[in-house]
């Protein structure tokens, strides 16, 4: 059974879908099962990825890692969300910007999660 908001990936060609609707059948790409992306919380290596949340004048302001993260053709952040009273609001990046975004709004509860095309999945 899929939760809403589950992120998950093929490892064959490395499509990256998002529940919108939980549902009880099994994702597949590739002829086989998509694999559920598990959050990271805690970084451990040498680039940092978990997100920073700043409540800024327009609404909040999420980057990549106390230590700005590498945006390179090979290394890169692919987007950011933020999850703010049960609403979900994505940023897409590109290799050579800027590992941040800003969500103009208003929200009493947020949280924030991003994905690294070689570390996978992170969540502050």
């Amino acid at each position: 059974m899929t939760q809403k908001n589950e992120v998950y990936k093929c490892a064959l060609c490395g499509n990256i879908v998002e529940i919108l609707h939980a549902g009880a059948g099994e994702l597949v790409c590739c002829g086989q099962a998509m694999t559920l992306m598990t959050e990271n919380t805690v970084d451990a290596a040498k680039e940092k990825h978990v997100p920073v949340i700043t409540k800024v004048d327009e609404g909040y302001k999420v980057s990549v890692g106390a230590v700005p993260h590498p945006m390179e053709e090979k290394h890169w952040i692919e987007f950011i969300e933020l999850i703010a009273d049960g609403k979900v609001y994505r940023q897409n990046l590109s290799p050579g910007g800027t590992p941040e975004a800003i969500f103009c709004i208003k929200a009493d509860q947020v949280s924030a999660r991003e994905y690294c095309n070689l570390h996978g999945l992170w969540k502050a």
